[in-house]
Protein backbone atom coordinates (compact mmCIF):
# COMPACT_ATOMS: atom_id res chain seq x y z
CA UNK A 1 0.00 0.00 0.00
CA UNK A 2 1.41 3.36 -1.07
CA UNK A 3 1.04 5.83 1.81
CA UNK A 4 2.31 8.92 0.03
CA UNK A 5 0.77 8.95 -3.45
CA UNK A 6 -2.60 7.21 -3.24
CA UNK A 7 -6.15 8.47 -3.59
CA UNK A 8 -7.95 7.10 -0.54
CA UNK A 9 -11.62 6.96 0.43
CA UNK A 10 -12.21 6.45 4.16
CA UNK A 11 -15.92 6.05 5.00
CA UNK A 12 -16.42 6.23 8.75
CA UNK A 13 -13.67 8.79 9.27
CA UNK A 14 -15.41 11.68 11.01
CA UNK A 15 -13.80 10.73 14.35
CA UNK A 16 -11.54 8.23 16.03
CA UNK A 17 -9.12 5.96 14.20
CA UNK A 18 -10.64 6.75 10.82
CA UNK A 19 -10.18 10.50 11.09
CA UNK A 20 -6.69 10.26 12.52
CA UNK A 21 -5.64 7.86 9.78
CA UNK A 22 -7.19 10.09 7.11
CA UNK A 23 -5.34 13.15 8.42
CA UNK A 24 -2.03 11.30 8.56
CA UNK A 25 -2.39 9.97 5.01
CA UNK A 26 -3.23 13.46 3.79
CA UNK A 27 -0.15 14.84 5.55
CA UNK A 28 1.99 12.16 3.91
CA UNK A 29 0.88 13.32 0.47
CA UNK A 30 -2.08 11.14 -0.43
CA UNK A 31 -5.37 12.56 -1.68
CA UNK A 32 -8.00 11.74 0.96
CA UNK A 33 -11.79 11.65 0.86
CA UNK A 34 -13.52 11.36 4.24
CA UNK A 35 -16.97 9.79 4.38
CA UNK A 36 -19.56 10.02 7.13
CA UNK A 37 -23.24 10.41 7.93
CA UNK A 38 -23.26 13.90 9.46
CA UNK A 39 -23.12 16.73 6.92
CA UNK A 40 -22.24 19.28 9.63
CA UNK A 41 -19.27 17.23 10.83
CA UNK A 42 -18.06 16.71 7.26
CA UNK A 43 -18.23 20.47 6.69
CA UNK A 44 -16.15 21.05 9.83
CA UNK A 45 -13.49 18.58 8.68
CA UNK A 46 -13.30 20.19 5.23
CA UNK A 47 -12.96 23.65 6.76
CA UNK A 48 -10.37 22.60 9.33
CA UNK A 49 -8.28 20.56 6.90
CA UNK A 50 -8.05 22.19 3.46
CA UNK A 51 -7.39 19.70 0.71
CA UNK A 52 -9.41 16.89 2.27
CA UNK A 53 -12.59 16.16 0.34
CA UNK A 54 -15.76 14.86 2.02
CA UNK A 55 -18.72 12.74 0.94
CA UNK A 56 -21.85 11.93 2.88
CA UNK A 57 -22.41 8.20 3.30
CA UNK A 58 -24.41 5.93 5.61
CA UNK A 59 -22.93 2.45 5.37
CA UNK A 60 -26.08 0.92 6.85
CA UNK A 61 -27.98 2.07 3.75
CA UNK A 62 -27.27 0.31 0.43
CA UNK A 63 -28.57 3.23 -1.64
CA UNK A 64 -26.33 5.66 0.25
CA UNK A 65 -23.28 3.51 -0.46
CA UNK A 66 -24.10 3.35 -4.17
CA UNK A 67 -24.64 7.12 -4.37
CA UNK A 68 -21.45 7.87 -2.46
CA UNK A 69 -19.43 5.53 -4.69
CA UNK A 70 -20.69 7.33 -7.80
CA UNK A 71 -19.85 10.70 -6.27
CA UNK A 72 -16.37 9.65 -5.16
CA UNK A 73 -15.46 8.11 -8.52
CA UNK A 74 -16.87 11.05 -10.43
CA UNK A 75 -14.69 13.49 -8.49
CA UNK A 76 -11.72 11.17 -7.98
CA UNK A 77 -11.34 8.75 -10.90
CA UNK A 78 -7.80 7.99 -9.69
CA UNK A 79 -9.12 6.40 -6.48
CA UNK A 80 -7.01 3.36 -5.69
CA UNK A 81 -7.52 2.68 -1.97
CA UNK A 82 -10.71 1.99 -0.03
CA UNK A 83 -10.51 1.92 3.78
CA UNK A 84 -13.73 0.35 5.11
CA UNK A 85 -13.52 2.00 8.52
CA UNK A 86 -17.18 2.60 9.47
CA UNK A 87 -18.49 0.53 12.35
CA UNK A 88 -20.51 0.52 15.56
CA UNK A 89 -19.98 -1.21 18.88
CA UNK A 90 -22.92 -1.63 21.24
CA UNK A 91 -23.47 -3.59 24.42
CA UNK A 92 -26.12 -6.33 24.38
CA UNK A 93 -27.75 -8.53 27.00
CA UNK A 94 -28.90 -11.77 25.37
CA UNK A 95 -30.72 -12.73 28.59
CA UNK A 96 -33.21 -9.95 27.90
CA UNK A 97 -35.89 -9.70 25.23
CA UNK A 98 -34.66 -6.54 23.54
CA UNK A 99 -31.19 -7.34 22.22
CA UNK A 100 -32.23 -8.30 18.70
CA UNK A 101 -32.60 -4.79 17.25
CA UNK A 102 -29.12 -3.89 18.50
CA UNK A 103 -27.62 -7.09 17.12
CA UNK A 104 -29.19 -6.54 13.71
CA UNK A 105 -27.97 -2.94 13.59
CA UNK A 106 -24.40 -4.04 14.35
CA UNK A 107 -24.49 -6.73 11.66
CA UNK A 108 -25.89 -4.36 9.02
CA UNK A 109 -23.31 -1.67 9.75
CA UNK A 110 -20.17 -3.67 10.46
CA UNK A 111 -20.50 -6.68 8.20
CA UNK A 112 -23.05 -5.95 5.49
CA UNK A 113 -21.79 -2.37 5.25
CA UNK A 114 -18.25 -3.58 4.61
CA UNK A 115 -19.42 -6.10 2.02
CA UNK A 116 -21.46 -3.46 0.20
CA UNK A 117 -18.61 -0.96 0.28
CA UNK A 118 -16.14 -3.40 -1.22
CA UNK A 119 -18.71 -4.44 -3.83
CA UNK A 120 -19.18 -0.81 -4.85
CA UNK A 121 -15.49 -0.33 -5.64
CA UNK A 122 -13.96 -3.67 -6.67
CA UNK A 123 -14.55 -3.28 -10.41
CA UNK A 124 -12.92 0.17 -10.38
CA UNK A 125 -10.02 -0.83 -8.13
CA UNK A 126 -9.04 -3.63 -10.48
CA UNK A 127 -8.26 -0.98 -13.10
CA UNK A 128 -5.96 1.08 -10.85
CA UNK A 129 -2.25 0.68 -10.03
CA UNK A 130 -1.27 0.11 -6.38
CA UNK A 131 -4.89 -0.67 -5.55
CA UNK A 132 -5.87 -1.79 -2.06
CA UNK A 133 -8.90 -2.64 0.05
CA UNK A 134 -8.33 -2.05 3.75
CA UNK A 135 -10.69 -3.77 6.17
CA UNK A 136 -10.94 -3.16 9.92
CA UNK A 137 -11.52 -6.06 12.28
CA UNK A 138 -10.57 -6.11 15.99
CA UNK A 139 -8.71 -8.08 18.60
CA UNK A 140 -12.21 -9.16 19.61
CA UNK A 141 -12.40 -11.17 16.39
CA UNK A 142 -10.16 -13.65 18.23
CA UNK A 143 -11.12 -13.34 21.91
CA UNK A 144 -14.73 -12.50 22.87
CA UNK A 145 -15.87 -9.66 25.07
CA UNK A 146 -18.96 -10.73 26.99
CA UNK A 147 -20.84 -7.44 26.68
CA UNK A 148 -20.55 -7.16 22.88
CA UNK A 149 -21.27 -10.60 21.38
CA UNK A 150 -22.52 -9.40 17.99
CA UNK A 151 -19.68 -6.92 17.61
CA UNK A 152 -17.24 -9.76 18.30
CA UNK A 153 -18.97 -11.91 15.70
CA UNK A 154 -18.97 -9.23 13.00
CA UNK A 155 -15.28 -8.58 13.50
CA UNK A 156 -14.53 -12.32 13.33
CA UNK A 157 -16.48 -12.35 10.06
CA UNK A 158 -14.48 -9.38 8.76
CA UNK A 159 -11.26 -11.26 9.54
CA UNK A 160 -12.34 -14.33 7.61
CA UNK A 161 -13.88 -12.21 4.83
CA UNK A 162 -10.57 -10.40 4.42
CA UNK A 163 -8.70 -13.66 4.08
CA UNK A 164 -11.26 -14.97 1.58
CA UNK A 165 -11.46 -11.96 -0.72
CA UNK A 166 -7.68 -11.67 -0.66
CA UNK A 167 -7.50 -14.99 -2.50
CA UNK A 168 -9.61 -13.51 -5.30
CA UNK A 169 -8.55 -9.86 -5.38
CA UNK A 170 -4.79 -10.07 -5.01
CA UNK A 171 -4.37 -12.11 -8.24
CA UNK A 172 -6.46 -9.34 -9.87
CA UNK A 173 -4.04 -6.68 -8.63
CA UNK A 174 -5.86 -5.46 -5.50
CA UNK A 175 -4.04 -5.79 -2.19
CA UNK A 176 -6.22 -6.67 0.83
CA UNK A 177 -4.99 -5.31 4.16
CA UNK A 178 -6.69 -6.09 7.47
CA UNK A 179 -6.17 -3.59 10.29
CA UNK A 180 -6.69 -5.29 13.67
CA UNK A 181 -7.05 -2.70 16.46
CA UNK A 182 -6.74 -3.47 20.17
CA UNK A 183 -8.34 -1.19 22.74
CA UNK A 184 -7.85 2.39 21.49
CA UNK A 185 -9.05 5.60 23.14
CA UNK A 186 -11.90 6.62 20.85
CA UNK A 187 -15.59 7.42 21.29
CA UNK A 188 -16.68 4.02 19.96
CA UNK A 189 -18.28 3.28 23.34
CA UNK A 190 -19.14 5.63 26.24
CA UNK A 191 -16.13 6.39 28.44
CA UNK A 192 -13.71 4.84 26.00
CA UNK A 193 -11.72 8.01 25.34
CA UNK A 194 -10.60 8.30 28.98
CA UNK A 195 -9.89 4.64 29.70
CA UNK A 196 -6.23 4.16 30.70
CA UNK A 197 -6.26 0.53 29.55
CA UNK A 198 -6.77 1.57 25.94
CA UNK A 199 -3.94 2.80 23.67
CA UNK A 200 -3.77 6.54 23.02
CA UNK A 201 -5.15 7.21 19.56
CA UNK A 202 -2.06 8.95 18.21
CA UNK A 203 0.23 6.19 19.48
CA UNK A 204 -1.93 3.58 17.81
CA UNK A 205 -1.95 5.31 14.43
CA UNK A 206 1.81 5.96 14.74
CA UNK A 207 2.37 2.21 15.05
CA UNK A 208 -0.05 1.35 12.25
CA UNK A 209 1.68 3.68 9.81
CA UNK A 210 5.11 2.46 10.87
CA UNK A 211 4.04 -1.11 10.08
CA UNK A 212 2.58 -0.12 6.71
CA UNK A 213 5.70 1.85 5.83
CA UNK A 214 8.02 -1.00 6.80
CA UNK A 215 5.81 -3.69 5.25
CA UNK A 216 4.02 -2.24 2.20
CA UNK A 217 2.79 -5.73 1.32
CA UNK A 218 1.38 -6.39 4.81
CA UNK A 219 -1.75 -8.52 5.04
CA UNK A 220 -2.53 -7.92 8.73
CA UNK A 221 -1.56 -4.81 10.67
CA UNK A 222 -0.91 -6.04 14.19
CA UNK A 223 0.38 -3.55 16.76
CA UNK A 224 2.03 -5.01 19.83
CA UNK A 225 -1.02 -4.43 22.07
CA UNK A 226 -3.28 -6.63 19.96
CA UNK A 227 -0.95 -9.61 19.62
CA UNK A 228 -1.99 -11.23 22.95
CA UNK A 229 -5.57 -11.39 21.64
CA UNK A 230 -4.72 -12.29 18.04
CA UNK A 231 -2.61 -15.29 18.97
CA UNK A 232 -4.24 -16.40 22.25
CA UNK A 233 -5.78 -19.57 20.83
CA UNK A 234 -2.78 -20.53 18.70
CA UNK A 235 -0.47 -20.15 21.69
CA UNK A 236 -2.69 -22.11 24.09
CA UNK A 237 -3.63 -19.08 26.21
CA UNK A 238 -7.24 -18.68 25.07
CA UNK A 239 -9.12 -19.45 28.32
CA UNK A 240 -6.78 -17.31 30.39
CA UNK A 241 -7.00 -14.37 28.01
CA UNK A 242 -10.82 -14.62 27.84
CA UNK A 243 -10.99 -14.63 31.64
CA UNK A 244 -8.62 -11.70 31.99
CA UNK A 245 -10.37 -9.69 29.27
CA UNK A 246 -13.74 -10.06 30.96
CA UNK A 247 -12.54 -9.82 34.56
CA UNK A 248 -13.90 -6.33 35.23
CA UNK A 249 -16.43 -4.05 33.63
CA UNK A 250 -13.81 -1.32 33.38
CA UNK A 251 -11.44 -3.52 31.44
CA UNK A 252 -14.28 -4.86 29.30
CA UNK A 253 -15.29 -1.35 28.32
CA UNK A 254 -11.78 -0.71 27.02
CA UNK A 255 -11.11 -4.00 25.33
CA UNK A 256 -12.01 -3.22 21.75
CA UNK A 257 -11.07 -0.53 19.26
Amino acid sequence: MNLTASTVFVPGATSGIGLELALRLHALGSTVIVGGRRADRLAEIAAEHPGIDTVRIDVSDAASIEAAAREVLDRHPDLNVLVAMAGVMEAEDWRSADFLATAERVVVTNLLGTIRLVAAFTAHLQTRPDAAVVTVSSGLAHVPLAVTPTYNATKAAIHRLSEGIRLQLEPAGVQVVEIVPPAVRTSLMPGHEENPVAMPLDAYVDEVLAILEAQPDAREVLVQNVRPLRFAEAEGRYDAVVARLNATDRFAAAAAH
